[in-house]
């Protein structure tokens, strides 16, 4: 096989097949939603709206977090009003392949002047302070270190 008609695959293994579906694949498949449906299994609209407002509620809360703590670190106004943070999904959540209820897993992203203990203070204390705050929790000594929150 040439460089050129190689295929070039995402992951760390390569799919069991690239071929589109076939009929009966795509009949299959609206079975298979048919029967999830049926038990429940995907959230309904409002469900789904709030999971974007809490998402866009951490988001505003991670930017505020990461102004907070360059003003602390006295960076020049000009800057602190550029300063970025985001908050980014992964997981089943991102993929879209959620059950009801299930956790959102999400990665704080912010500029290097805003290190990791900064995280388990300054931003879990203003998560603390959040009246729609429950369950808030800090693991920092596992392997991948995480706040939870409800």
């Amino acid at each position: 096989m040439s460089q050129d008609n190689k295929t070039t695959y995402l992951g760390v293994s390569q799919p069991i097949s690239i071929l589109p579906p076939d009929e009966d694949d795509i009949l299959l498949t609206e079975k298979l939603k048919e029967c999830l449906e049926s038990y429940g299994y995907f959230e309904t609209e409002a469900e789904m709206q709030l999971r974007l407002e809490v998402l866009g509620s951490i988001n505003s809360l991670v930017k505020r977090w990461v102004r907070l703590v360059s003003e602390a670190k006295q960076m020049p106004a000009n800057e602190v009003e550029t300063v970025g943070g985001k908050l980014f999904t992964f997981g089943s959540y991102r993929l879209g392949v959620h059950t009801r209820g299930a956790d959102i897993d999400s990665l704080c992203a912010a500029p290097r002047h805003v290190d990791r203990s900064d995280f388990f203070t300054s931003f879990y204390e203003l998560l603390r302070q959040d009246p729609n705050t429950t369950d808030l929790r800090q693991v920092q000594d596992a392997f991948v270190p995480v706040i939870k929150l409800k």
